[in-house]
Order: C-alpha cells, then structure tokens, then sequence
C-alpha cells in the first residue's frame, strides 16, 4: 500500500531509516561474532565442551543466518527465530536438568514439540502454497 505522506518527507525519512538499520544489522552481527568467539575462548580455557557450549553455538549461527537473510532478501523468515526459540529451550533444560521440577521440563519440552510442529506446518504450508512474486507494472506474465 502506497503511503499518503509527502514525498518530500518519506524521502530522507526512509534515508535515515536504512542507516539506522545497517547500524544495527552491523551492531547485531559485532556482538553475536564477540559472543562467538568469547564461548570459543570460554571451551578452550575450559578444555572441556559441553552439549550446552554447542547448542549455544547453534543459537549464535542462526542469529547471523538471520542477519544474513534479512541483509540478502530484506525480510526474515518466521522459522529463523523459531530454530532459535527451540534451540534455547533445549539449553535451558541442558543447563538446568538437574535443578528443574520434572512437571516444568515437561512443559519445556511440550513448547519446544509445539515450536517444531509450527516449523514444520510453515515449512509444508511455503511447500503447498509458495508465495508468490509482485507482477512488476509493465511487465505481462508469460504461460510457459
């Protein structure tokens, strides 16, 4: 939907809006690679990797998938942050197995079931039913 702002406005507003985001798409990506490379000093030091190290590692790729995907497409797919939702559920309940009520793990766990079965229901609903792409103006649809 076209904007009714004055052109002369929306202009430098949308300028700015684009610098701000590249600030912090590049501010995002800076502090997930620091908190990268800091979990790698934290194992090497430690000389000892643990599941939690590793799925914290996964959740710090995702972000930068994301990143990237937002950078190349200007838009994030849904299910980046729902990888991630997963992938912390899974650590929390890594980290805190031993401390944790059974009653709560099983509520973790029936979120994480529910994060999946929601990735997979996006994953088979893009399959089915694909998005599909702006006709450009001028430009007519060929019946291949």
């Amino acid at each position: 939907m076209p904007s009714h702002l004055p052109s002369s406005f929306s202009k430098p507003f949308l300028k700015v809006f684009h610098i701000l985001e590249a600030i912090l798409l590049t501010a995002i990506t800076l502090a997930t690679v620091v908190a990268m490379v800091n979990e790698f000093i934290h194992v090497f030091v430690n000389r000892n990797i643990q599941l939690t190290d590793i799925l914290l590692m996964f959740i710090y790729l995702e972000i930068l998938a994301m990143v990237q995907q937002f950078v190349a497409h200007g838009k994030i797919p849904v299910r980046y942050p729902l990888y991630i939702a997963i992938m912390a559920i899974a650590r929390y309940i890594t980290l805190g197995m031993k401390e944790l009520d059974g009653t709560f793990i099983i509520w973790l766990s029936l979120a994480a079931f529910v994060l999946a079965a929601a990735t997979v229901l996006i994953r088979i609903g893009h399959h089915y039913w694909p998005y599909e792409e702006p006709e450009e103006p001028g430009k007519k649809q060929s019946d291949d």
